[in-house]
């Protein structure tokens, strides 16, 4: 009978191993390909919560719940938050896990929508958020910004922006296009004076915009990257 007991035991553990092993390949597998996956908030800790995946123990850092600083953790307790996985290392049993990650990528895709949705030939109003040498960056939503090129800020032709815009003022401008997640936009094609020459148009196939980053990436980081 002790045998027997024993045996079934055995057989018991090693079905649990066996499902914990295929657990860490499956949360692997989702890592690998950028999926997202719901854990169930267990405990909180110390700089952040304990969360369960698939039956594996992993941990969501305190500046990984959210896009913005979370006051108390305690409101997490008990909930199911979909999650990525950024860091797994079973012989550890190392397992972190993000809720911002999702968050963002949620974030990121309704700004795109919300840019491709935007139609050439609407006009806009906006803030003046950063001048440089080659346009200024206009603030038109809480989190778009659209490039007015120097060539399009005046039907007078200026080599420097700062000379016409001050960082603050509110501007109206017209969508030229949208295109890469950019808005390209003209303050000049807003005033009757304003020159529709052919001359103009293929000054405007070669306005050259800057590359945008990854609509993640904040403003700053936007411009760091460019050489003047």
């Amino acid at each position: 009978y002790i045998q027997s007991l024993s045996g079934e035991n055995g057989g018991a553990l090693s079905k649990v191993k066996a499902d914990n092993m295929t657990a860490w390949r499956e949360i692997e597998q989702i890592k690998e390909n950028g999926e997202s996956v719901e854990a169930r908030v267990t405990q909180v800790v110390k700089g952040g919560l304990v969360a369960f995946v698939s039956g594996l123990r992993g941990f969501i850092p305190a500046s990984h719940l959210s896009l913005s600083h979370v006051d108390n953790l305690e409101d997490y307790q008990g909930k199911e938050i979909a999650v990525n996985v950024i860091d797994v290392d079973e012989s550890k049993k190392h397992l972190i896990l993000s809720a911002r990650a999702v968050l963002r990528a949620e974030a990121d895709k309704a700004k795109a929508e919300r840019i491709n949705a935007i139609e050439p030939g609407t006009v806009v109003e906006g803030t003046v958020e950063t001048i440089k040498p080659y346009g200024a960056f206009i603030k038109i939503d809480d989190d778009l910004t659209g490039l007015v090129h120097v060539s399009q800020i005046s039907v007078k032709r200026i080599k420097d922006p700062s000379a016409v815009l001050k960082e603050g003022e509110t501007v109206k401008a017209k969508v030229l296009n949208v295109k890469d997640g950019r808005i390209s936009l003209s303050i000049k094609a807003l005033d009757p004076k304003a020159d529709a020459a052919p001359a103009e148009d293929a000054e405007l196939k070669n306005i050259k915009i800057p590359k945008s980053e990854p609509l993640s990436q904040s403003m700053a980081d936007l411009l760091k990257n460019i050489k003047l």
